[in-house]
């Protein structure tokens, strides 16, 4: 077997066809991997059916060793600790149950040049939550496939061609069959307030501006409020803005819950957030006072400075209180 160096110990079993390169098996040991753009000097245009599923034996077929280096002996190539994975540009097809049983899966790195999704890819993938997708065509359809494949939280970074980035949150929903034995059908139920967000698409299309509208309706819904805060959050700092409109009302929430912010912006040591947020929002004496307290209790001095100032700044006799660093 050929052995070639690259970003990550893999095993790769291949094909030849269609002027490039279908990987019909990659095996393992890391937990973030990178597939390779190109194989034998030929693009890799496509995973197969089951491509990464954990301790599948491999089909018949091409094989190559890639090497960083180090680490082949210390763990079986079975792809259970595999946790991250990076697509290739050049890839356009992934297979059905490419990823089935990936259980500690949790994050794909991919671009929307990978157009051709098959069925039931992320089967069994219970962990995944985390998408960062590279924009390259004017229309994008990728994230629809995962939108409404997928039930559960999604954390969605897209990357603009030319490097502006934003972060959309889409929360989970669960549906349900219940038998209706005396009428002899199933019931078909939505829980969860995230549905709407999961099919906000046109022509499987994402709009930032739909996803917008459904703000106010998922307020109404029963939802998570931590879940809330972060979408809100995220929307304010990604691009495209939000319009001025919808980025009052996402800041009014924020601002109404802000020891709920303050509180999340400490758990996270996100001294920008923190400073962002404390020039922005309009935020009550006694929020500020118990985040200044939390922030010496978590010895974050840093946190505590920008509080101690905001108060200061906002309430003036803040200053007579006294505060240990």
């Amino acid at each position: 077997m050929e052995t070639i160096s690259g970003e990550n110990n893999l095993i790769v079993t291949f094909r030849r066809e269609g002027g490039g390169v279908t990987i019909t098996h990659l095996a393992t040991a890391d937990a973030a991997v990178t597939v390779p753009e190109t194989l034998c000097g030929l693009p890799v245009i496509a995973l197969g059916d089951h491509a990464l599923t954990p301790e599948r034996p491999a089909p018949e077929g091409e094989q190559v060793r890639i090497s960083c280096g180090a680490g082949w002996a210390e763990t079986p190539m079975d792809n259970k600790n595999l946790a991250e994975v990076a697509l290739p540009r050049t890839l356009q097809t992934v297979g059905d149950y490419a990823f089935y049983n990936c259980t500690e899966l949790t994050r794909l790195r991919l671009f929307d040049t990978t157009e051709n999704w098959g069925g039931s890819v992320l089967m069994n993938c219970h962990a995944f939550h985390t998408i960062a997708l590279q924009k390259e065509k004017p229309r994008s359809r990728t994230l629809h496939y995962f939108a409404d494949e997928l039930s559960c939280e999604l954390d969605v970074t897209l990357t603009a061609p030319d490097g502006t980035a934003g972060r959309f949150l889409f929360p989970e929903y669960q549906e349900s069959y219940e038998e209706n034995s005396p009428a002899h059908h199933f019931d078909y139920q939505i829980f969860g307030a995230g549905y709407p967000y999961h099919h906000c698409f046109r022509d499987r299309e994402f709009f930032p501006a739909d996803y917008d509208a459904l703000w106010d309706k998922f307020l109404r819904t029963e939802h998570d409020a931590l879940c809330a805060l972060r979408l809100a959050w995220y929307r304010l700092h990604s691009r495209p803005l939000p319009e001025p409109s919808a980025a009052q009302r996402y800041l009014a929430y924020l601002t109404a819950n802000a020891p709920d912010v303050l509180h999340w912006l400490i758990e996270n040591r996100d001294g920008e957030g923190l400073a962002w947020f404390l020039k922005t929002a309009q935020i009550e004496q006694s929020a500020l006072r118990g985040a200044c307290g939390e922030a010496r209790e978590k010895q974050e001095p840093g946190l505590q400075v920008l509080l101690l100032e905001a108060l200061h700044r906002r309430f003036p006799s803040g200053a007579e209180q006294t505060f240990d660093l």
